[in-house]
């Protein structure tokens, strides 16, 4: 019997690419026990996949650090795998007893799937395209403080409004896209008028000033805002869409490992296909004007 340790220490997102890799092994060794060093973006999180045997806190300061080499080092790993690239977790796994260490560092320039797969072939163990459905791989979703998520049961398109819509919130050398309250009031109802579907704003935990300005007046009644979501819940709305309209992040994961149909807004700065090429039902658009994008938004429904 196998044990094998992870470092995914960073956030949700990433995590979700370490997950197709967990539901690899564990189909290829399904008598195996999974630890995975997580962070505190990404702890709770990690908890809910049932495949994941153990899951550690990597917590912040030297003496918290040293507990956990501690703990770890009164286990046998046979394989070691970093796959946060973080030099943090090298150091640690160097002190750990181990047969195999995996460093994805080697593969810097490819894809993360790519590098995925490298994994996979160093343990001789083989892909199928099942894998990529991670969330099905869950121990529980806690149930959501939200009545009006609980509650909701006609179709839907999801509009994910955060901070990377908001040009002061969001990357500097990102093209602004950065709406005005007439110009996203107008978004939201040719949304519904083009899918003939309810449409729900989800937000986070940080409701958008802009958001609760539009909302202080009911300005179409097939347009919900939900607010005061932790990630749970975004992923239940996620789950029950028909389409998830969003600036990339850790909810465009959750839509490719659901085979979701997405519209994912993206910066031509950066090179997105290492994160995404492996995303299926997936249509993305790069950051311009806002008045443009609402056009290509429009266009792809």
């Amino acid at each position: 019997m196998k044990n094998y340790l992870i470092f995914r220490t960073d956030r949700i997102g990433d995590f979700l690419l370490t997950a197709i890799l967990i539901r690899a092994i564990k189909r290829n060794d399904p008598n195996c026990f999974i630890h995975v060093i997580g962070s505190i973006k990404n702890y709770n999180y990690i908890k809910s996949f049932k495949s994941v045997n153990e899951v550690f806190l990597l917590k912040k300061g030297f003496f918290n650090r040293l507990k956990l080499l501690i703990l770890l080092k009164k286990k046998k790993y046979q394989n070691v795998i970093i796959h946060d690239s973080k030099q943090r977790s090298k150091i640690i796994s160097f002190f750990l007893s181990k047969e195999k260490i995996i460093n994805t560092d080697v593969l810097s320039n490819s894809s993360h799937f790519n590098n995925i797969m490298h994994i996979l072939e160093s343990l001789n163990f083989n892909f199928n395209i099942s894998d990529l459905d991670t969330l099905e791989d869950r121990t529980f979703i806690p149930t959501s403080s939200n009545t009006q998520i609980s509650n909701l049961k006609e179709s839907y398109t999801l509009f994910h409004f955060d901070e990377k819509w908001i040009y002061n919130k969001s990357i500097s050398n990102y093209t602004n896209i950065e709406p005005s309250e007439d110009a996203l009031i107008s978004l939201f109802n040719s949304i519904v008028s083009k899918t003939n579907l309810n449409l729900v704003i989800s937000t986070g935990l940080d409701t958008p000033n802009i958001l609760k300005k539009i909302f202080s007046n009911r300005f179409n009644s097939k347009v919900f805002l939900y607010e005061d979501s932790n990630f749970f819940d975004i992923e239940r709305l996620i789950n029950n869409s028909n389409l998830l309209i969003s600036c990339h992040g850790a909810v465009s994961h959750v839509a490719a490992a659901k085979n979701i149909k997405q519209v994912d807004i993206i910066d031509r700065s950066y090179n997105y296909s290492r994160w995404t090429d492996h995303f299926r039902n997936y249509q993305s658009l790069n950051r311009k004007t806002f008045s443009e994008l609402s056009t290509d938004i429009i266009n792809l429904l």
